[in-house]
């Protein structure tokens, strides 16, 4: 594979500056249906927002009070990030690929940003005809819809998983992840006086938020329709369903890692 990073990169890339409110980021997100954005001053790089961070700043303490509208995007930012050039080959990122920290890479020339790579950039390397099912995590943590959000974003950061499948009487009815969180967090703030945003955030449910129906997989499907299956529906894991039972998930990493080195 001699392909470089400029071959695959999105060049139409989704920013915002510094200074707008997060109400602002969460709109673009929700609209575009991605969860993470490019940061800019003077329109250069400055770090990236993700889902993650703003579920986490959104539901801590310190924050609870504090509406979206209020929190600027500089308040939510991950600064610590690492970027490319556009002449990057692309086996230097693969190694990297399920490393800890954001999964955007910033693509800099000139100091300028011309684009963005993400997992689903390089989905349509992945030509494995492995089955998913020896590709799967089988170790899997569910919640169910009625479990409260707090108690699956615990899991989310205690695990240091991006999702979770919601499971009722043994079977598969959503997926819950960081930016359902996000996105339900956010409106709690905005339509719950500061007294009562306690309250409704400790008892906010997973199934107000989760999404929902969830596509899936069988065992037999090759590594490369499932990879196909992620672009066309712009998700970032299927779950795996054998005779109307969870049996495991696999993730855009899981596929990625099929892609020679």
């Amino acid at each position: 594979m001699k392909k470089k990073i400029k071959d695959i990169m999105t060049k139409d890339v989704i920013s915002v500056d510094k200074d707008v409110d997060l109400k602002y980021v969460l709109k673009l997100m929700k609209k575009n249906e991605i969860t993470k954005i490019p940061v800019v001053e003077d329109k250069k790089l400055v770090g990236i927002i993700t889902d993650n961070i703003i579920a986490y700043k959104l539901g801590s303490i310190r924050k609870r009070g504090v509406p979206a509208s209020r929190l600027h995007a500089s308040s939510v930012t991950e600064k610590k990030i690492k970027i490319v050039s556009p002449n990057t080959d692309i086996k230097t990122i693969l190694k990297k690929v399920g490393e800890p920290g954001p999964t955007m890479l910033p693509v800099v020339e000139d100091d300028r940003l011309i684009g963005v790579v993400t997992k689903a950039d390089l989905l349509p390397l992945v030509e494995s005809k492995k089955l998913v099912k020896d590709l799967a995590q089988k170790k899997i943590f569910t919640v169910s819809p009625e479990d409260r959000i707090i108690h699956a974003r615990r899991i989310m950061i205690n695990e240091n998983i991006a999702r979770l499948p919601v499971i009722d009487q043994g079977k598969l009815v959503g997926l819950i992840s960081d930016i359902e969180i996000a996105f339900a967090l956010a409106s709690v703030k905005r339509s719950f006086p500061l007294g009562r945003q306690k309250h409704q955030l400790d008892e906010l449910l997973v199934m107000d938020v989760m999404k929902s129906p969830v596509i899936w997989i069988t065992q037999k499907m090759s590594a490369i329709d499932a990879a196909k299956i992620m672009l066309k529906h712009n998700v970032g894991a299927l779950p795996l369903i054998d005779n109307d039972t969870m049996v495991g998930i696999v993730t855009r990493t899981d596929l990625i890692n099929t892609i020679p080195r």
